[in-house]
């Protein structure tokens, strides 16, 4: 059992064959199933689920009723919001084409992917095996069915990509270019922008977004 210096409400159902890491708090009527790995300094709220081997990093926040289905994996200070949904079957059924009930061996499961420092809205629902990119933003109610670029905001049924943001989550300005027009497009044809609250600049390029 792994769980030392880990802090686990009496209501919640850990497996003894999952591993929390230290400073994690794992709330009321959540549960982590075997071989889960969950690491430091998580939240994991009420009524959350994390399925057998899914994989958390540290800082990680589950928000209440969030579902996490195997085999995801949540790279460091990823955020899932309220009743978000991660999902892991792409064609599901109760039944085979013979009538008899599927069990674990009877189907592959993709686990979604959430990079580092990314955040999922409340009831946004992850269609099994996307990735979603570093510091990028899914907002609350979206469907996500295919890759989220890095840093980029999502919004929508199905998901699509409105604008960009920074690591402080907030949406970039647009910054003038260098004299050819205005537009934001430096001599190198790239678009920059700027975070407003922290200062950080990014440079678009063929529509992939880096931090300088």
């Amino acid at each position: 059992m792994a769980h030392s210096g880990a802090r686990i409400q009496p209501s919640a159902d850990v497996d003894e064959r999952a591993e929390v890491g230290e400073g994690t708090v794992v709330w009321h009527l959540a549960q982590v199933r075997e071989a889960a790995v969950v690491g430091r300094d998580c939240i994991i709220g009420r009524g959350a689920y994390v399925g057998p081997g899914v994989r958390l990093g540290d800082r990680v926040k589950l928000q209440n009723h969030a579902l996490v289905y195997e085999p995801a994996v949540l790279e460091d200070g990823v955020f899932v919001g309220p009743a978000a949904v991660l999902t892991n079957d792409l064609y599901p059924r109760s039944v085979d084409p013979d009538g008899k009930l599927k069990r674990g061996d009877d189907w592959d499961a993709r686990g979604v992917t959430l990079r580092q420092g990314c955040s999922v809205g409340a009831r946004a629902v992850l269609v099994a095996g996307v990735t979603v990119g570093r510091w990028a933003l899914v907002a609350a109610g979206a469907v996500v069915h295919r890759d989220v670029p890095d840093f980029a905001l999502v919004a929508g049924v199905p998901a699509r990509r409105l604008k960009w943001v920074g690591r402080a989550g907030e949406p970039l300005e647009r910054q003038p270019g260098d004299g050819h027009g205005g537009d934001g497009h430096g001599g190198d044809g790239a678009v920059r922008w700027r975070c407003p609250r922290t200062a950080e600049e990014y440079v678009e390029r063929d529509g992939v977004l880096t931090q300088v």
